[in-house]
């Protein structure tokens, strides 16, 4: 009730201010909100258009915008009618051939749903990346990383001093003591050193000053730096250089989405045979 008494309202406003030209008027239809020659927009039409919970005067401004933009685009239609030769304006082929697209890819999508296989084994994964060796070539730097960051104050440089200590202790310790140093005492870190990640994506949490990522890597086994806000602890458990071989680790879901897309291809090709050998059979369809 709320929502219908606010729609009201709106539209009285609305036809209160008047948008040049347009009246409010009864047809068949409902009300008229808008005309642009002989076609008419009316009230249902925008019904649904404002979101709940949306202030009146928002609401009034979406109801108006709508309506603007509604009669540009009739008026751009109409001068195109009047513009453009008859043969230019039979879409009747296009529209039947956009239709049975539309209606063809529902069907293919929800049969992939139904029926394509999406388990990939760990081996058939390795199969296809050794296969496939000269395609995964790195596009740029990647790193496998642990780090903490400190607010830069008394309490963090304290921290960061008992912190400087395991950062320099083996991987495996490293991670282990990290783990239990940032858990307890609710700092900012990470141990995930499984996973490779971008070199840039790490620029992006932690300001490191380099001009050639490359020779970074190279000669930064471990970091420490600060800024204003927050002291920065980093140890490079791995690193890759843009143009190597990309590691297998790093290329898993892209060689899942090749796999899976491959099937579908299958899949849907099997589709169109079966559909069509049933339709031979059956004799379903003849050419003259």
């Amino acid at each position: 009730m709320k929502i219908r008494i606010l729609f009201s309202i709106i539209i009285a406003v609305i036809f209160a201010m008047a948008i040049n030209g347009c009246r409010r008027e009864l047809k068949n239809e409902g009300i008229v909100l808008a005309r642009v020659e002989n076609t008419y927009l009316y009230e249902d039409n925008i019904k649904g258009l404002i979101p709940r919970d949306t202030g009146t005067h928002d609401s009034i401004q979406m109801v108006k915008d709508y309506i603007r933009k509604w009669i540009q685009t009739q008026l751009m239609v109409e001068q195109a009618k009047k513009n453009l030769p008859e043969e230019k304006l039979d879409f009747e082929k296009q529209l039947e051939d956009y239709r049975n697209s539309l209606i063809i890819y529902q069907y293919e999508t929800e049969l992939v749903k139904q029926k394509l296989d999406t388990v990939i084994s760990h081996y058939e994964i390795g199969q296809y990346y050794q296969s496939h060796l000269n395609d995964f070539e790195l596009k740029e730097n990647i790193v496998k990383v642990a780090y903490a960051i400190l607010s830069n104050s008394d309490e963090g440089e304290y921290e960061a001093k008992l912190l400087t200590r395991i950062f320099h202790l083996s991987d495996s310790l490293l991670l282990d003591s990290l783990d239990y140093f940032g858990y307890n005492f609710g700092i900012n870190y990470s141990t995930d050193t499984n996973n490779w990640i971008r070199f840039n994506d790490l620029l992006k949490k932690v300001p490191l000053e380099t001009y050639n990522q490359a020779l970074y890597l190279k000669n930064h086994r471990f970091v420490n730096l600060k800024d204003d806000r927050y002291i920065y602890l980093l140890k490079f458990i791995n690193f890759k250089i843009k143009d190597e071989t990309s590691p297998l680790g790093f290329e898993v879901e892209y060689i899942k989405s090749i796999i899976l897309n491959k099937r579908k291809t299958v899949l849907l090709k099997k589709l169109r045979k079966d559909i069509m050998d049933e339709a031979v059979e059956k004799k379903s369809f003849e050419i003259y």
